[in-house]
């Protein structure tokens, strides 16, 4: 009893004078008064309820939060991440909410710390910056912001943080039932398509909002050409595989590939072209269906994987161009490659003269396997290896060493 007397007393003495609360706080904290005056007020802020997110006395977290700060904000805002999201955007999965909010008060809706576009071009500037320069605009970026058609959050709904799936979440807008629409897509059903497999919908140079690099029966709308008649009961049926149908226009360039000594599996498969390349439009010249380390990277998993381990990163794998090295359609040369000597090959971007004076060359015999000349890759990995400068041992006394046995310690 004597115990319980002093906690109630203590707890008594603790107590903050009436109304002092939030008063107290900006008593030391006189330089937050003008976050007060914002048009956009956090409401335990605009309550003077500092105490709602800060331990006044001591916490294990920064600035005194009372929680870690991705459940902080959790703790009001749960319905945030919708339930069984299909995509999240990732500040919100990593609780990195204060990255577009301020938690405090703001002069934008929403708290954010800066205009909606102006704040999502902040980490995705090249598509910003693709939709600023575009001839032909999306009328409702123009209008309203990325938030018209993603959710900044989560979607429950659509990968990319969409707010509706295609093409429902296009057809709000765009109505099928329009001359106009009709008239543009040559009488085919398009509201049951993908609008994206040719649409860029942040904005293009080509009329229509096309993707930059067009498929010519696409462009002069003979999509007849390759498809049945859109009144057929499945009209965007080809009207051949995809390898005989693409030779019909491309018979030369398929004869060749198919002739050379070393053919590209992905041509010869029943999906043919289409495994690599979009028919319709694509972001990629060449009609290639997207960035080569995704379209390469679908089969050579393990490629791109040891590329990303490597500590030295090497630039045509990194940035997806394979095809500096490599023919992506035939070769008369191993590994697809587009000269025989992968030393000449190398010699495009380095001068090895500059680099070191070691000798190699088709004359030069690999002393650990007589049959393979001395060459870049008797040291090197062009895709990456786990130690620096794409080598194939972590120092260079291992390397030498395995051909230069009479310096082994």
């Amino acid at each position: 009893m004597i115990a319980l007397a002093l906690l109630l007393a203590v707890s008594a003495d603790a107590k903050l004078l009436p109304g002092a609360q939030g008063k107290l706080c900006l008593s030391c904290h006189a330089d937050f008064q003008p976050q007060l005056k914002k048009q956009f007020v956090h409401t335990p802020v605009k309550g003077q309820d500092c105490t709602s997110c800060h331990d006044p006395h001591a916490a294990r977290h920064g600035k005194l939060l009372s929680k870690d700060r991705s459940q902080v904000c959790l703790g009001c805002h749960q319905g945030v991440i919708p339930a069984a999201a299909k995509s999240t955007h990732k500040p919100v999965a990593e609780g990195a909410c204060v990255s577009c909010h301020d938690p405090h008060a703001s002069d934008d809706k929403g708290l954010l710390k800066k205009p909606a576009a102006e704040l999502c071009a902040s980490c995705h500037q090249a598509i910003a910056d693709g939709a600023a320069r575009a001839r032909h605009k999306h009328l409702e970026g123009e209008r309203s912001s990325c938030t018209t058609c993603h959710d900044p959050h989560g979607s429950q709904k659509a990968q990319r943080l969409l707010t509706a799936e295609e093409p429902a979440l296009c057809l709000q807008c765009h109505k099928p039932s329009a001359p106009q629409f009709a008239k543009a897509h040559v009488g085919y059903p398009v509201q049951k398509a993908r609008c994206t497999t040719c649409h860029d919908p942040h904005g293009s140079d080509q009329p229509g909002m096309l993707y930059a690099d067009v498929h010519k029966p696409l462009l002069q709308k003979q999509c007849a050409d390759c498809h049945v008649a859109p009144t057929s009961p499945t009209p965007f049926a080809i009207k051949a595989a995809p390898g005989p149908l693409c030779k019909t226009c491309h018979g030369a360039q398929v004869d060749r590939m198919m002739n050379a000594t070393d053919v590209h599996q992905a041509i010869v498969d029943e999906r043919a072209c289409l495994n690599c390349h979009t028919p319709h439009a694509s972001r990629q010249r060449g009609l290639v269906a997207g960035n080569l380390v995704q379209v390469c990277g679908k089969c050579h998993q393990d490629t791109i994987a040891r590329q990303e381990r490597s500590p030295t990163q090497h630039p045509p794998v990194a940035e997806g161009d394979c095809a500096q090295c490599h023919d992506m359609h035939s070769s008369e040369n191993a590994l697809l490659m587009k000269k025989a000597d992968s030393s000449a090959t190398c010699s495009k971007c380095h001068d090895y003269t500059k680099h070191q004076s070691h000798p190699i060359g088709a004359k030069l015999k690999d002393p650990r396997n007589p049959s393979l000349s001395l060459e870049c890759l008797s040291c090197h990995r062009a895709h990456g290896t786990e130690f620096k400068h794409l080598g194939l041992y972590a120092t260079t006394t291992e390397l030498c060493t395995k051909c230069h046995t009479q310096y082994t310690r």
